[in-house]
């Protein structure tokens, strides 16, 4: 996403007029302005957008700030402060480049080439510049709506195409045809035992059997082939202390280092994703930080020597472990997974503003967009939450979104994601 400001530093603001009588002195609009004392909240894909100026209705239309819904929705914007114009590039709901350019002071603007009537010309006021939120939900493929219980203008991103991640692990062959709709695969196949070592045993994370003519490397071969890529993910938690033993003990670190090496390359998966988790809780953070940047940094050598990606599965920097430093991790791997779940113990939606602060944080850290994507537990996201995630990911502009897991998503989930989300 870019947006290009003129001389002036004139921030946008975008007036939006929605359907007939929902803001032209009805009395929903009416409580609305009591409701909030002139205030209206704007609410993106379920998560208030912060503005620096509050949205009210005038005259009928409602004015709400426009830089940051165009940046949320990945408008490119241009003001051209001689001619007073503005210049605003994206796309439709069908994927199509759609080019507007409107004027302020007249009602007319232009689509495409094609004259377009507006409901309100855009205007000057304090300093800003305010434009129609309808007309630009409708020229970008945004829907927009009045929520009369709320008092809030409701806007529904459109569709886009983002880089898309699939967990495999546990119990996923039944959903093996979801693959077609996703840029990358992560095998949960291999993981650091109690004893610090590598290995393909275990309970859950394990190198499957085959089934016939299916086998492991069958899959990652049709994985590959979609075409899509292929992590083998390397699991570990420190619930006993076998990461930090690992990670302490440099016979165990390189022994481990070595064979993940070695067995991602021989199973033709594309890369490894590392999954360690837990570090931090109950050891000093700073150690456990250290520790993990020095094998992470001989991990990356090691795989791009062979030719392979390095992906890092990270809990989020708002939760109780501290033993990250996302920075250095950042610039280390060639993509970060942010699992920013587990906030509660219930298998009920994540709340939102845990997520949002996490996307930030990461962001702060040093974390460039182009590398992180958002990972959303479905065990606890449905239908009705899931869009309100795939929301942030779209408005931080991020690489993409990852899944957890193939095999557990329901037909109406992968209704809601297909409608918010399709591979790049």
């Amino acid at each position: 996403m870019h947006s290009r400001w003129g001389k002036t530093g004139l921030a946008f603001l975008l007036a939006g007029s929605l359907w007939a009588g929902a803001f032209s002195g009805s009395p929903a609009a009416s409580a609305a302005q009591t409701a909030t004392g002139g205030a209206i909240p704007i609410v993106l894909d379920g998560f208030p957008l912060p503005f620096d100026s509050a949205p009210r209705i005038d005259k009928g239309v409602t004015l709400v700030p426009f830089r940051t819904i165009a940046e949320a929705l990945g408008i490119v914007v241009e003001w051209n402060a001689a001619a007073k114009t503005i210049h605003a590039t994206g796309t439709n709901v069908s994927g199509q480049k759609t080019d507007v350019l409107l004027t302020v002071g007249r009602k007319t603007a232009q689509v495409n080439g094609a004259a377009v009537t507006l409901d309100a010309a855009p205007v000057v006021q304090a300093s800003r510049i305010l434009i129609p939120l309808a007309f630009f939900g409708r020229s970008f493929g945004a829907q927009v709506a009045w929520n009369a219980q709320a008092h809030s203008v409701e806007i529904r991103s459109p569709q886009k195409k983002m880089r898309l991640l699939g967990f495999y692990a546990i119990s996923s062959y039944d959903q093996i045809g979801r693959v077609a709709a996703l840029n990358s695969v992560a095998f949960g196949w291999s993981r650091i035992g109690l004893d610090g070592k590598f290995t393909l045993a275990g309970d859950e994370y394990k190198w499957p059997k085959p089934a016939g003519e299916v086998t492991p490397e069958s899959i990652v071969q049709a994985t590959n082939s979609q075409p899509a890529d292929s992590y083998l993910v390397v699991y570990s938690v420190d619930g006993h202390g076998e990461l930090t033993n690992m990670l302490s003990n440099s016979a165990l670190a390189d022994d481990s280092i070595e064979q993940i090496v070695s067995v991602a390359k021989d199973k033709g998966f594309g890369g490894v994703m590392l999954d360690y988790e837990g570090l931090g809780l109950k050891d000093d953070p700073a150690t456990a930080r250290k520790l993990l940047n020095d094998y992470v940094g001989k991990l990356s050598k090691k795989l791009k020597e062979g030719g392979l990606k390095l992906g890092l599965a990270l809990q989020p920097p708002n939760g109780a472990f501290k033993g990250y430093d996302y920075g250095t991790l950042g610039k280390l791997a060639d993509e970060i997974v942010l699992m920013a779940y587990e906030y509660h113990a219930d298998k009920t939606p994540e709340p939102m503003d845990r997520v949002n602060e996490a996307v930030e944080l990461s962001l702060k850290a040093g974390i460039a967009k182009s590398k992180l994507l958002l990972g959303v537990n479905m065990d606890h996201e449905n239908e009705a939450s899931i869009g309100d995630k795939l929301g942030l990911a779209k408005r931080y502009g991020l690489s993409g979104v990852s899944f957890w897991r193939l095999g557990i998503l329901t037909p109406a989930e992968v209704k809601a994601i297909d409608a918010s989300v399709v591979k790049d």
